[in-house]
């Protein structure tokens, strides 16, 4: 089995890893485009990050990943088999990573359904695709600005929705799409269409390091893992766990992280400043500003978790001129938060902190208020 490079392993690009991390967390952030030259590490950090990421419990012989815990999830054959015999035996599997070629079609992407099966037999018969595949897992485009506009569309709809409907001839079917969606690409080959741009939720802009202490770690990392990929990931294995436990942990927290009124007049405010079209951009700097309290261990979004998910969620947003990149300044950001919080501060009263959307069970909220006293 091929051996992949540790998550831990990589040197730098501290933005694109957290970017990765936190989509981990909560999946429906909306996935993370990753741009920059050649060589900079966009693929090995996607394929570490599904090797970094636990085992999964799934419904065994299910074609789809189905989460036993999760019937309210199920595919249409999970619920069909549920409703006969109740529970469902389980197995676990390797966090699933699905590359998806740049000539995908979109019967590739979906699916299929067998029409001349149901017209003559009557049997409903779906033949799984990539996003069946990539369910609860990662999935990664590479070159997606050379996709097909449509694939891509299909794409990010599923990461939004969290299910692939497959609807021919008067017969549907459909199954859970939740997986984490990272795109690459080389500005140099062309750019994504804005409006596909817009609905990458993160985007993260990579060159290669320039400091020669960071370029000779590389290449004395990436030689012991070539000349000993065994012994290599070895040496990383504690990092490994160790950030894999926090990501657990981070999911458990998630559902507990509270904001209030004036942290959503807050963001609200900031991205008005940039002048940023659409609500999407309010709605991912929330979601992100609480996975990343979670990931720190706070069940309460701070000022700094907005700013970082700020600087995830606006470059890629915010108005420019032709031929002018999207460099987000960290001092004018700092500056346009500084009075978005004042305006938050002098016009919204002082009230009751909020719970996220789709907070999870009370069983969930229990163990997760036991674990953050731990």
């Amino acid at each position: 089995m091929r051996q992949i490079y540790p998550f831990s392993a990589l040197v730098g690009q501290e933005r694109m890893k957290r970017a990765l991390i936190l989509n981990a967390i909560n999946p429906q952030i909306g996935g993370v485009l990753i741009r920059g030259e050649r060589g900079t590490a966009k693929s090995t950090a996607a394929r570490a990050l599904a090797a970094l990421l636990p085992p999964l419990d799934v419904v065994e012989f299910c074609r789809f990943n189905c989460d036993p815990n999760r019937p309210d999830l199920f595919c249409d054959e999970c619920r069909d088999r549920y409703e006969l015999s109740g529970a469902l035996p389980t197995a676990a599997i390797s966090t699933p990573f699905v590359d998806l070629p740049v000539s995908a079609t979109e019967d590739r992407v979906v699916g299929t359904l067998d029409i001349e099966k149901a017209i003559q037999k009557g049997e409903r018969h779906f033949e799984p695709g990539v996003l069946a595949a990539a369910n609860r897992g990662v999935l990664y485009v590479d070159e997606v600005n050379l996709l097909d506009d449509h694939v891509v569309d299909l794409l990010l709809d599923s990461a939004a929705m969290g299910v692939n409907v497959v609807e021919r001839e008067g017969i549907s079917f459909q199954h859970p799409a939740r997986f984490v969606l990272v795109g690459s690409m080389n500005p140099e080959e062309g750019d994504l269409r804005p409006q596909l741009l817009d609905r990458f939720a993160h985007a993260v802009d990579v060159v290669g390091l320039t400091n020669p202490g960071d370029r000779v770690e590389i290449l004395r990392r990436r030689i012991n893992f070539e000349q000993s990929p065994d012994v290599f990931a070895d040496t990383y294995e504690g990092a490994e766990e160790a950030e894999c436990d926090r990501i657990i942990m981070a999911r458990q927290l998630y559902p507990l992280v509270k904001y209030t009124d004036k942290d959503l007049y807050t963001i609200a405010t900031l991205t008005a400043s940039f002048r940023v079209d659409g609500h999407r951009a309010d709605i991912v700097i929330l979601r992100t500003a609480r996975a990343q309290a979670a990931y720190d261990g706070r069940t309460e979004i701070t000022d700094k978790d907005i700013l970082l998910a700020a600087e995830l969620a606006l470059p890629h947003r915010m108005k420019k001129q032709p031929f002018q990149d999207s460099v987000l300044n960290p001092e004018q950001l700092q500056t346009n938060m500084r009075q978005a919080r004042a305006e938050a501060e002098k016009n919204v009263p002082d009230d009751a902190e909020q719970e996220s959307e789709g907070a999870g069970s009370t069983d969930e909220k229990k163990a997760a208020r036991a674990m953050s006293k731990n």
